[in-house]
């Protein structure tokens, strides 16, 4: 049995009530809805939309302060923080517009639940393993395609007005955005919406007491109105996806295929074959040095990405990016005001470029960018250059 009141929603299962709050995550009236909804209902238990990870990030304040960049660069997760920082740019930006805190509803669910007595439910499935879950599920113009739409969102100025805000949580608004967000990236949708709705409706299902209030982004209410009848398997829902072999033997086949050109047209015409060496070289080289440019990379970080990039981009399991993001680190490193003013930095374009943590991942990802579309140039050259001389 369900019953709707505005932004609430009441679910009956068996002798368990559970009242869904519809958020929007920088709305000042949905933190002083949860305080009241949480008052009145007086919950067993509160579920909160927050895995370990941001919940720590909320009770200890500056969740950057001890991040340590070298350490990111080796596990290689420069680009899921750089897209996580874009996502928190644009909602701490929206979040100062009406001079509250990003996720205040949240924080107001944790201190109501304390104030009540009742069991705090860490409802989410853990940030990190939803973005390595995006990211598998996107392929080479997806993934192109989220970066250009997170950046494009840090460079507008565009502006909501709190009435508007509290519109985007009327269900028939949110149901039309999550199908634009569908149609423009059909393959991200179930990731970060239609499988988290699964997780966070088995956290609610199962949540200890007859009475549970979960804190909720209103665009998850629909999905988890629906999926919290069912049971889940939260072990699955938590798996990291198994990667596809075509990229690899993608990979290795490019590499292999221009060495092997290159080889045989030095046995043929050594002339030539010098010709499709340089310019193998100097494209990978200078497209990649040009990515690590516009990061406004360190002189030498960008000679490193010239360097690196026409080793790097014949072995899939390395990047000239992380060679340039390491001599960028380790010659204009980061120190804890950086760490420290990240969260304000990352609000506009000029903070990105100006923190030298978050330089640090630009230059990793853009030097990327450039030794790929340096790949594909130099080796179109090079087949071109055999066409023309055999």
């Amino acid at each position: 049995m369900e019953e709707h009141e505005d932004y609430i929603t009441r679910i009956q299962i068996e002798d368990k009530e559970i009242v869904l709050i519809g958020t929007a995550h920088v709305s000042r009236a949905s933190a002083l809805q949860v305080k009241e909804v949480v008052e009145q209902e007086e919950p067993d238990s509160v579920c909160v939309e927050l895995d370990e990870q941001r919940y720590h990030s909320v009770v200890e304040g500056n969740q950057w302060r001890n991040m340590d960049i070298f350490q990111i660069i080796k596990e290689k997760k420069a680009t899921l923080l750089l897209m996580n920082l874009a996502i928190s740019s644009f909602q701490k930006r929206m979040a100062e517009q009406f001079g509250i805190k990003a996720g205040q509803e949240m924080i107001q669910g944790i201190e109501s639940a304390e104030a009540s007595g009742a069991e705090l439910v860490l409802a989410d499935r853990n940030i990190q393993l939803t973005f390595a879950r995006i990211w598998g599920n996107l392929g080479f113009k997806g993934k192109a395609k989220l970066m250009l739409s997170l950046f494009a969102g840090i460079f507008s100025k565009e502006s909501i007005s709190e009435e508007d805000l509290e519109k985007m949580k009327e269900q028939d608004m949110l149901d039309a955005m999550l199908e634009d967000f569908s149609d423009n990236f059909p393959r991200l949708k179930q990731p970060l919406i239609d499988e988290r709705d699964q997780y966070l409706a088995e956290k609610i299902r199962t949540a200890p007491g007859k009475k549970v209030v979960a804190v909720l982004g209103a665009a998850h209410v629909p999905g988890i109105t629906k999926e919290v009848h069912r049971e889940h398997d939260l072990e699955a829902l938590k798996e990291r996806p198994k990667k596809s072999p075509w990229p690899k033997i993608i990979g290795w086949a490019i590499p292999i295929f221009i060495i092997a050109l290159i080889a045989y047209t030095f046995t043929m015409n050594a002339e030539a074959g010098m010709q499709q060496t340089l310019s193998w070289v100097l494209w990978n080289g200078i497209v990649s040095a040009v990515g690590a440019a516009a990061a406004f990379a360190h002189p030498l970080a960008i000679l490193t990405a010239f360097v690196a990039a026409p080793v790097t981009s014949l072995n899939p399991l390395i990047a000239a990016g992380w060679f340039a993001g390491f001599v960028q680190a380790y010659i204009k490193r980061p120190n804890v005001g950086d760490f420290e003013s990240l969260s304000d930095d990352v609000t506009s374009v000029k903070g990105f470029w100006n923190n030298k943590a978050t330089r640090v991942l630009l230059v990793i990802a853009l030097t990327n960018i450039g030794s790929s579309l340096g790949t594909f140039i130099g080796g179109a050259d090079v087949i071109r250059l055999f066409l023309e001389n055999f």
